[in-house]
């Protein structure tokens, strides 16, 4: 069964989603930019990531944040990448498995 996004807001830098199972995270923008899904960051081909984590600095902000129908979120990140569809599946995956 898969979990519904209930909110989302920024806190300070980062997003906080909470979800209707009652998780709750916070998810720095350089953590999101890091895990973009998209073609330029992911190969097509192999499922290899091309983006190296380390050339993405750690005070990356969120510049921007819309919504894609009701299943996904474009950012707009400052270091001007935008082309990655965060699906909400994929949010829950990057939030579960950034929690200690």
């Amino acid at each position: 069964m898969s979990a519904t996004l209930r909110s989302l807001k920024r806190v300070g830098d980062a997003i906080e989603f909470t979800w209707d199972d009652d998780l709750c995270v916070s998810l720095q923008p350089a953590t999101l930019r890091r895990a973009c899904p998209c073609a330029e960051c992911i190969s097509e081909l192999t499922g290899a990531a091309i983006l190296d984590p380390a050339s993405v600095a750690d005070d990356l902000t969120l510049l921007d944040m819309q919504p894609v129908g009701h299943y996904a979120y474009r950012m707009l990140f400052s270091d001007q990448h935008d082309s990655g569809i965060f699906r909400l599946e994929y949010l829950r995956k990057i939030g579960s498995t950034s929690q200690p």
